[in-house]
Formats: C-alpha cells, structure tokens, sequence
C-alpha cells in the first residue's frame, strides 16, 4: 500500500470516529474530503491509469 493510499485511509478513519465529537456534516466533509484530497495529488498520468483499470484491479 503506497503512503498516498495510508494517508487516504486514514483521514476516513478519523473522520468516522470524530463524528461523536465534532458532529457529522464536519466528519462527512472529512471523509470525502482526503481520498479526494488524495486523488488530486497524483500525477496526471497515475489519475489516467487509475481511471483506466476497472474497480475489480485496483486492489492488485
């Protein structure tokens, strides 16, 4: 697992056990937040390889 892929993991786990404490329209902005923080941060020609392969390969 790539350490792009951990952050992204990682800020929807916090982002879920944060919903008791900072409500959950601020946690929902969290969890969809990172990954697509995460997305953005890759190079053009990673976001074309990612948008190429079907959902069943990605975890290969």
């Amino acid at each position: 697992m790539s350490t792009r892929t951990k952050i992204a993991v990682g800020g929807v786990a916090v982002g879920l056990l944060l919903i008791p404490l900072i409500g959950f329209w601020f946690s929902l902005l969290v969890v969809l937040g990172v990954p697509a923080a995460a997305y953005l941060m890759l190079d053009p020609s990673q976001r074309r390889r990612l948008r190429r392969i079907s959902r069943k390969e990605i975890g290969r």
